[in-house]
């Protein structure tokens, strides 16, 4: 475990609540109008799905506001296990991305538009591209902390 970085700091390496918030928000709003300007760019692009119904903020707002809250939360959970979360967190990251998709493939397969479901596919990654870094940048993990009777290497 420890190989793989998952030495349990549990704590000792957190990021700081005031960051941790301020990327939130930030991760949050920067996604909402990412959404925003993509099903703006998709409809302007491709006429015939303009109206899509994937494409109201209703719609993708509370899907996405819900998803990075989520992605956020899971932030300080893998600095409780990992004192370098970095790695571990943008393997997590790739692969909920990737899991993300399904439902994209599935209303593909239902047969809905192949440049809607495009649009939402890019939507997908513009989300981890947002707010992976808006977390590891905004609100870092903290270096552990060393017991104090451990001696200073």
């Amino acid at each position: 475990m420890t190989r793989a970085g998952f030495d349990l700091p549990l704590g000792g390496a957190q990021p700081g609540v005031v960051r941790f918030v301020i990327a939130t928000i930030v991760a949050v709003v920067l996604s909402l109008l990412a959404c925003a300007a993509i099903a703006a760019a998709s409809s302007t692009l491709w006429p015939s799905i303009a109206g899509y119904d994937h494409f109201r903020f209703a719609d993708y707002g509370k899907l996405t506001i819900i998803g990075v809250v989520l992605a956020c939360i899971s932030w300080p959970l893998i600095c409780l296990i990992s004192s370098n979360a970095r790695r571990p967190f943008l393997w997590l990251t790739v692969l909920v991305t990737v899991v993300g998709l399904a439902p994209d493939a599935w209303i593909l397969y239902k047969g809905q538009p192949v440049f809607a479901v495009v649009a939402l596919v890019i939507m997908h990654f513009a989300l981890a591209l947002i707010t992976f870094p808006a977390l590891v940048l905004i609100a870092p993990q903290r270096p552990k902390l060393k017991p104090s009777w451990e001696p200073n290497a």
